[in-house]
């Protein structure tokens, strides 16, 4: 099996690359990003170029099989027009170049944040992202596209992906001493390992598999709970205090990603697995509890 994948420099892409690496009926895998590669193999070959203007059909000529995990996810200081080049039009040119070579098998890499809230969500759910949060926004937008024009195209749709190469903003969100004071209950999230994400994106290129496909540890958690398992000292914010200090920060430094997300703080988000069980043959190996103890 060849295989081309997008976003491969990216931080899910350092922990799946070794992995379909080792798989000996995988000949080959030719990787775009815009970073320089931070992985070396006999069967990899890396290519440093944007996926707005990348001359694509060369690239996926001969593939099997297509993973696309180039995302924007926090802006920082990117034009909001250099963010949806990336997320929407370069995504959509690229899964319309790899329908044209008839690629076989084609994986997106979407995202539960298509959903934005709810409890026990399969993937019949209707699409209802926070608004303000562009990479859910434009996540949701990509899958109703794809809806229409290439449905069969498998979408994995993972919680929060935690792990050794996990976003720096998250494990920066669960070091330090804050959280957000809520009325109990508290909202319940999910997360998932990293390795239980490549291990699904590595059956979705073997099993029979077509359309939506939520990814979640199946024990929840709060956001508070998260926090105090880890400090023995924590500190309760007022949700309008917690929205300016990152509104005020994102404004000033990028960091942090656009305020949006802080409107979805006050709702539970989770997700039903059963379909990625019944039809990928997927179990999750790490638990929410031992991510976040970890």
């Amino acid at each position: 099996m060849r295989i081309f994948i997008s976003g491969s420099a990216s931080q899910l892409a350092r922990a799946l690359l070794p992995r379909l690496c080792g798989d000996p009926t995988i000949t080959a895998i030719i990787g775009l990003d815009r970073a320089r590669a931070h992985f070396n193999h006999p069967k990899y070959r890396h290519v440093e170029a944007d996926l707005r203007r990348a001359d694509l059909a060369p690239l996926l000529a001969g593939c099997d099989a297509l993973v696309h995990l180039a995302f924007v996810v926090l802006r920082g200081k990117t034009p909001v027009t250099a963010m949806q080049e990336i997320n929407l039009d370069a995504s959509q040119r690229l899964f319309d170049t790899a329908a044209q070579l008839n690629v076989a098998r084609q994986i997106h890499l979407s995202s539960a944040a298509v959903y934005g809230s709810g409890v026990a969500l399969n993937e019949t759910a209707a699409y209802r992202p926070i608004a303000g949060f562009l990479y859910g926004e434009h996540k949701a937008a990509l899958e109703h596209w794809l809806d229409t024009h290439h449905p069969e195209i498998i979408r994995l749709r993972p919680h929060i992906i935690l792990g050794q190469h996990a976003q720096p903003l998250l494990k920066n969100l669960l070091r330090q001493p804050f959280y957000v004071r809520l009325p109990d209950p508290q909202p319940l999230l999910q997360c998932v390992h990293e390795d239980d994400v490549c291990a699904a994106i590595h059956l979705a290129l073997t099993r029979p598999a077509s359309g939506a496909y939520n990814l979640a540890a199946p024990d929840s958690f709060s956001f508070r709970q998260a926090i105090q398992t880890r400090r023995r000292w924590t500190i309760a914010l007022s949700p309008r205090l917690a929205r300016t200090t990152l509104a005020l920060t994102w404004r000033l430094t990028g960091i942090g990603g656009e305020p949006g997300w802080m409107e979805g703080v006050d709702h539970s988000l989770t997700l039903d697995c059963t379909k990625a069980r019944r039809e990928l043959g997927w179990q999750p190996l790490h638990s929410s509890a031992a991510m976040l103890r970890a």
